[in-house]
Parts: C-alpha cells; structure tokens; sequence
C-alpha cells in the first residue's frame, strides 16, 4: 500500500502538516509506504491555461516540481490532500495543485484520463481555525463533489476545527483519531 500526503500549505510546520503527518504515521504503523511533500518545500507555479497538455500526449509543459506529485501519483493506492481553509476556501496551494491535475485527471478532456481511467483513494482532509465544523460545509461539499467529478473515490473528508485556540500538539484525542483514519488508510 503506497499513500502520499500533500501538505497545500506554506507553513512548514503548521496545523495542516501535523494532520497529514498523523495520518500517515497511523498509515506507516500498519506497514504502508508513505511519502510527503509540502508546498513550503516545493516550486510549483498555477495553470497557465494552454491546453498543451491536451493537444497531445506530452502532459504538462510546465517543468516544476508538480511532475514529482504527477509520478508518486502514477504508483499511490490514497492521497491525502491536506487543506487549510483561508477566507472561506482552499489556500493558495491547494488551489494551484487542484487546478494542475487538469493535465491529469479530467476525465472530458484528458487523453491521459482516458488511457489510464483508475479511481484514486483520496482523503480531502479541512482545518479551519473557528470553531463550527458547519461553517464552512458548502464549499468542502462542493470540493468533495469535483474531486468526486475528476473520478476520485474520495474516502473521507475530515474537518479539524478551533485550531485558533491551543496546540494542535496538545489535542490527544485527535491524535488518535488522525492515526486511527490513517491506519484504516492502510488496508483499502
């Protein structure tokens, strides 16, 4: 069982890396290959709408480090994407690597979609620093049903909330339940 972890967020070591990084711990735990990245870490520049990745078999003509996300991909079993919500929405970051699976994963357009039409496991997995887990449920619904669209199984979709108030560090009980989701990743 292969499993990656996208961090779409440029804090380091922030409340959207520790969510990831639990799960995948839980995952690791139950002997699955697991594998990061953060977009701190990472140069990835947005769509630029071209369409060359659709006119012929090349894939995407921007050379950044998005074409690392693209291969793990190719041999993952389960992404798990990990979003901050800024202002009502997905960050930046995950904005941007939303958009790039456009060379990938559009099933109406993508030569590369049709040739390789595999479902990939994925957890959509939201914090948010106010406390109501229902604030923001339009658009997580919204975001599961486009990934849903772009021929995801998306698994889960946890939302960690109050991240305003205290470590995430000290939150136990979550803790377990991030390990545990990632433990249960591990035998999809």
């Amino acid at each position: 069982m292969n499993i990656i972890g996208i961090i779409a967020s440029e804090r380091k070591e922030g409340n959207t890396a520790f969510i990831v990084n639990k799960m995948l711990e839980g995952a690791r735990e139950q002997g699955a290959q697991t594998q990061s990245f953060r977009f701190s870490d990472l140069n990835i520049k947005p769509c630029r709408g071209c369409w060359a990745c659709h006119k012929s078999d090349q894939g995407c003509v921007i050379k950044d480090d998005m074409q690392k996300i693209y291969d793990a991909m190719e041999y993952t079993d389960v992404i798990i994407l990990g979003l901050p919500i800024y202002m009502g929405q997905m960050s930046a970051q995950g904005k941007i690597f939303t958009d790039r699976l456009f060379a990938r994963f559009s099933p109406r357009f993508s030569p590369y979609f049709k040739e390789n039409a595999v479902k990939k496991q994925m957890v959509l997995s939201f914090n948010q620093g106010n406390p109501n887990a229902d604030l923001f449920q339009p658009y997580i619904d919204y975001t599961n049903q486009m990934f849903r669209t772009l021929e995801f199984n998306v698994k889960e979709v946890p939302v960690v909330t109050d991240l305003r108030n205290g470590s995430i560090h000290d939150r136990e009980d979550l803790c377990r339940e991030l390990k545990h989701l990632g433990s249960s990743l591990a035998s999809i």
